[in-house]
Order: C-alpha cells, then structure tokens, then sequence
C-alpha cells in the first residue's frame, strides 16, 4: 500500500496540487491521468522519492519498481544486468560478492561476510536472476543475442523496453510505470497488458494510451482541479464519472444563485419594515447558501478538423515491386497495391519492421517531401490526379524551422491567409493570445506535434500520411485526432501503435509479418479474427 498524506505541489505562483491525501491499495491497478503539465510526472517522482513533497508525507513500500526516464544511464552494463539492477537489494549483494571474489587474499571477516551475501542472493532469487530476467526480456521482444550486449549498442526503443524489464524484475510490491508504451509495438502492448493484468502489487501507471488504460487500469487517480480525485474503474469510465459529478455541482450552484437572488430581493424590500426578524432569518440564510466558487479545470481539449481545397481522383496510388535493403536485410521484397481515394489505411508491425521505410519509399519521387538520404532499390510509385499529400513525420521537430514565431512559421505555408485564420488555427490548437509570438525554438515535443496539425489544418491536403502522430500527445489530443480521421473525407496512411487509433479509423491494414507484407481489406477486428 502507498499513503499519500497532506501533499502540496507548486512551482511559483502555479498549484499542482494542495494538500492531497490518497491511498493506493495493494492488488490494484491505478492510472494517473490529467493533461499535459497538470503534474502527472512530478507526483509520480515525489511517490517514488526522486523528488521531496514541498509539504506533506508519503509512506512506500521498501521493494517498488520505477520506468527510468533516462536511456543512457545504463550504456556501459550489459542489458541482462541492467534488468537484474532493478532489484537493489540483490544487485548490491552481487556487486559486493564479486568484489571479495577479485579480492588475492580472502580475511576471515570476508568469508563471514560473503556467507551473509549469499543469504540475501538466496532470499532474493538471485540463483535464477538471469533466466528469470531473460524471460521478461524474450516477452518485451528482445532476442537473446542482445542479451550479453551493452545498452549503448541499442536502439531507443530496444532501450525502452529494457528499462521496463528492469522496472518488472525481482517482484516489487509497486509498480510506477511513466509511459510504458511509448515506443513498444502493438505485440509488446499487448503482452505488457497481460502481464500487469496478472501483477498483484499495487500499480500506478500514466499513459496517455487510453485502450492500455481502459484494458489494465481498476481505478483512475485523475489531477484537476488543484487536486487528485480517485474514481472507480478505468479511463472512459472516469470521464463518465468526473463529468456527472461536476455537472450535479454545477447544477447546485444555479439552484442555491437562484435561492441567494429571492431572498435577496425579500431582504431588499423589507429591510426598512416592519419584519426584521425575517430578514435577519433570510440574511442567516442566504449567509448558509453561498454558493462555492467552482475550481477550474485545467483540461484544455484541441479542436482538429481536416479539409482539403479539392478532391483527388479516385485512383490515388499506385506502387509497384517496392524493394529496399539495408545491406543484406530486404526490408521491403516487392511489394505492390492500389490505393482509392477515401481508404484509410493502418500499417502495423513490430518496431523495426520497416513501417518508416514503406512511407519514404512512397514519398521518394513526391515533390518537397523526398528525403535526400534515402533511395529506393527498386519499383515504381505513382501518385493520381490532383494528389495533394501532407505528411506528419516520426521525427515532427525536424520540420519545424527556427528563427521564426509560431505564427511567422505557420504563415509561411499559406501566405494568403489572414492573420485572422492563422489565430484562428493556433486558437484551435491551444496555441491561445500571445503564445503565437512563441519562439518556435522554444516549443516543447507536443507543441512542435500541435503546430505540425495546424499546417494539415491550414493546407487542406487530399492526402495525410501520418508515422506515429500520438508520441508526444495527451488523451485530450489523441481522442481529437482519432475523431478527425474518422471524420475526414480524404485518404490517410497512418503508422500508430495506438489500439483505439486501428480500430476506430482503419478500413485497410498492411501489416508486416515474417512472410512480408499482409494487405488487409478490412478493419482490425475483422483482421483480428482471422488471426485469433
């Protein structure tokens, strides 16, 4: 159990959080949510002790497992002891052990000392560290050849996954999991979902994944309002549930301003009279009504809407005998297909399948989108009449100049435009009053993700090909995006792992797989039937 006790969190004149006391149980699943700097990671650090509350106690539980943030602290360990190094206690017994061992003479205080150590290797299943640590690493889909390698050898995402086996290894009795998806695959997703669902330790986890939360959580710990309010149940059902409770509260407030005007007006017109004792009783009264001034929610949700200027034909694409290798991997072997106009279109796959290389492969001849370092072995792409492509790249900041203002660089892309429609899009993207003046430089991950949205917003392409869009957006953003697609009358090409983004917009799925590419006619659920 976690005990959370009179906790304040402000930086300057900006509460986080006042005097918060919650309790998180053992055996249950909790999500932290709340928008983008509501303060979901500073709670998180002051649960885990990386940071002191400014006031109040938290009471943890001595073994807990935390997702490390930072994918360099480990570059110099191999990754097998990386993961074991998630439990402290027996990665010091090890490291201690192995310094007596090097150690040319042993004195009799060292060999009382290693009968000690390996008392704590044994309490703590340090005879089955490796194995147990490669069965959490073979799940999370990092082959054993990797497993005798140093972290620095690997990729981001292969680091990523690491990282939760180190915050999975030696059984805590909590788990604090900062965006555990970022970066998986779907097939890593979904294992990550089986295993929490089997962990009966006590789980706080922030996700901006809302199927991952709708599908793991028990319970939802939201921060709004100045405060954290713990609901029953998972994502959608907190929202149901915050949103009825503020609407009664709402509700109540007009009906007692109702009440508070009437006796007003009693008090008003018999205050000189001859009925003082009701006025007094009415004044007590209105004293016992006054209404409680609300707090503010400090939810903002993005307006996203795609247009287009014109229509394409109905033959948008066409490829053929796509091939590409990085020396002796064929990432692509041939692949060829036929896209209508309106089709939206889900490539999935696991990290590193070649998802990225399918779409610089079908941008390779598109004007202004090429991508100078990459050539296609072989094959040939065609674009249909009156294509008009916008594209929203993995790697979003690379499109984004500096130099210029928000709205100087948004400008940039339809010199027509008014001033007026300009704020009128960053106004829809929550870039409100003066933060259109904002150095472009400046612009954090999910800024640079909203700005990229009002360029589509502001261009009306025909065609929108999107690689991994929701890495850097909140629930409120993910949730306006998977609204927008659904309702755009264009074509989309979108790489996601998000579940809820493939199965509520998908029509069509590619889908790398051993064999090559699967061209799926349908949506996911049916895809997944097949499979099943």
């Amino acid at each position: 159990m976690i005990s959370v006790s009179n906790v304040t969190m402000r930086y300057g004149s900006k509460v986080l959080f006042e005097d918060v006391s919650t309790t998180f149980t053992a055996g249950r699943r909790y999500g932290l949510t709340g928008p983008n700097g509501a303060g979901k990671s500073t709670f998180m650090k002051v649960l885990t002790g990386e940071l002191d509350a400014q006031k109040g106690t938290v009471v943890r539980p001595r073994k807990f497992g935390v997702l490390r943030q930072d994918q360099f602290a480990f570059d110099a360990y191999r990754v097998i002891d990386a993961v074991i190094m998630g439990n402290k206690p027996l990665w010091a017994a090890l490291e201690e052990r192995n310094r007596i061992y090097e150690k040319q003479e042993m004195s009799d205080e060292d060999g009382m000392r290693l009968g000690e150590l390996e008392g704590i290797v044994g309490d703590e299943d340090g005879y089955t560290a490796e194995s147990d640590a490669a069965v959490l690493l073979q799940g999370l889909d990092i082959p054993d050849e990797l497993h005798e390698r140093k972290m620095g050898e690997l990729q981001g995402g292969q680091k990523v996954r690491v990282l939760l086996a180190q915050a999975l290894f030696g059984k805590p009795e909590a788990l604090f999991l900062d965006e555990p998806t970022n970066y998986l695959d779907l097939d890593s997703i979904h294992w990550l979902q089986d295993f929490l669902l089997n962990y009966d330790g006590t789980l706080i986890a922030i996700s901006h994944d809302r199927h991952f939360l709708n599908s793991v959580t028990t319970h939802t710990a939201d921060i709004d309002y100045q405060t954290i309010i713990t609901y029953t149940g998972g994502y959608d059902e907190m929202v149901m549930a915050k949103t009825q409770v503020r609407s009664t509260l709402e509700q109540q407030n007009v009906q007692r301003e109702k009440k508070i005007a009437q006796l007003n007006e009693f008090i008003a017109r018999f205050a000189a009279g001859t009925r003082s004792s009701q006025v007094t009783s009415r004044r007590k009264e209105v004293e016992r009504l006054q209404t409680n001034e609300l707090a503010r929610s400090n939810i903002q949700r993005p307006y996203i809407r795609f247009d287009q200027v014109r229509p394409s034909g109905k033959h948008v694409l066409e490829f053929k005998h796509l091939t590409k290798l990085y020396g002796e991997l064929k990432v692509l072997d041939g692949f060829t297909a036929n896209v209508l106009r309106g089709e939206k279109i889900c490539i999935m796959g696991r990290n590193g399948a070649g998802k990225t290389t399918l779409l610089k492969s079908l941008l390779a001849n598109y004007p202004g989108l090429t991508d100078s370092e990459f050539t296609l072995d072989s094959g040939s792409v065609f674009w249909g009449h009156e294509a008009q492509v916008g594209y929203f790249p993995q790697d979003v900041s690379s499109t984004i100049e500096h130099g210029l203002t928000v709205a100087e660089w948004l400008h940039r892309w339809d010199p027509k435009a008014t001033v007026e429609e300009i704020r009128g899009i960053l106004g829809q993207m929550l870039f409100s009053g003066e933060e259109g003046g904002k150095p472009t430089k400046a612009l954090s991950g999910g800024e640079q993700a909203r700005l990229a949205f009002c360029k589509l917003i502001l261009t009306k392409p025909n065609i929108l090909i999107f690689d991994e869009p929701t890495n850097h957006l909140d629930l409120e953003a993910i949730n306006a995006l998977n609204i927008a697609l659904q309702r755009y009358e264009g074509t989309v090409l979108l790489v996601t792992h998000d579940h809820d983004l493939i199965d509520e917009v998908a029509t069509r799925l590619w889908v790398f797989r051993d064999s090559g590419i699967e061209d799926f006619q349908g949506p996911y659920e049916e895809w997944k039937g097949k499979h099943n």
